[in-house]
């Protein structure tokens, strides 16, 4: 998630992993069935509700489990935009984050070859929340796409506070040096602001966070910043300005040839979605 401003120049689950099931409509000629004979009677007696075929229904429907997640909201920030390169009029608008005044977003990073970090924090999110919605959560975006520009950074947290998330994680992905790798979860201190009530909350949802994303995808604790894989910030506006429990969670080393040969698999990207998705549930459970 390495922040670099634009110059003004143009820069040139059914259960976790299943998707949601569905159904198939009775087709007329099934649907209607025989006609009555004529010597059928003109009306047949109706048994009174109450029964025993009605108590076995009532008794089936109560019994379905719930889903986890049920009544959850869940709020997930994929990081930067895929169009935020070509307007750099808005993303380097300065926008007060209550410690200092940032740009309004950045473009993100990319691997060596290319593959963008906003490309990547797009597609975690999809898949993210498609494992969440199948769990029951109430999910929302803070962008729709990877061809916008923004949200702000200001508008990010504000998404979150009007959702009133249960939990809210911003997905990215490093542009640290190239010997770096590995990944960490950036929480929120105290700034005297209105992140301060959850602080405690996010430290716990970083935690846990952590510690799925690190059992199921195997990535390394971050080798170049922070502390088993945690780290504390007081300069980023998705933070500073949330009043939900709220992490960043930097996937790991773009710029680092290993990181970024699982960030270029699908099957590794679902991967890292299913992981962080067992740490919200586990969070929020």
């Amino acid at each position: 998630m390495i922040r670099r401003p634009l110059a003004a120049a143009v820069l040139g689950l059914c259960g976790l992993g299943a998707v949601a099931c569905g159904g198939t409509a009775v087709s007329g000629a099934a649907a209607s069935g025989p006609s009555t004979p004529p010597s059928a009677p003109a009306s047949r007696e109706v048994p009174a509700s109450g029964g025993a075929a009605d108590s076995a229904r009532t008794a089936s429907t109560s019994s379905a489990p719930a889903k986890p997640l049920a009544g959850k909201v869940v709020v997930i920030d994929p990081g930067h935009n895929g169009g935020n390169y070509r307007h750099p009029e808005i993303i380097n608008r300065q926008v007060d984050i209550l410690t200092e005044k940032k740009a309004c977003d950045t473009t993100g990073t990319s691997t060596n070859d290319g593959y963008a970090e906003a490309a990547f924090t797009w597609d975690v999110s999809s898949r993210l929340a498609k494992l969440l919605r199948a769990q029951g959560a109430t999910v929302k975006l803070t962008r729709t796409g990877n061809t916008g520009v923004g949200p702000c950074i200001t508008q990010r947290a504000a998404i979150g506070n009007r959702a009133k998330a249960d939990a809210a994680i911003s997905i990215h992905a490093d542009g640290a040096p190239s010997a770096a790798h590995g990944f960490h979860v950036i929480m929120p201190k105290k700034i005297h602001g209105p992140v301060d009530p959850v602080v405690a909350g996010s430290r716990r949802l970083g935690i846990t966070v952590r510690d799925a994303f690190h059992a199921g995808t195997g990535i390394a604790y971050s080798t170049y910043i922070g502390t088993n894989a945690l780290n504390y910030r007081s300069d980023l506006g998705g933070l500073n300005l949330s009043t939900v429990p709220k992490i960043f969670i930097e996937c790991g080393n773009m710029r680092n040839a290993g990181d970024a040969a699982k960030f270029k698999d699908p099957r590794f990207r679902q991967r890292i979605a299913v992981s962080l998705a067992k740490g919200l549930q586990s969070y929020l459970r």
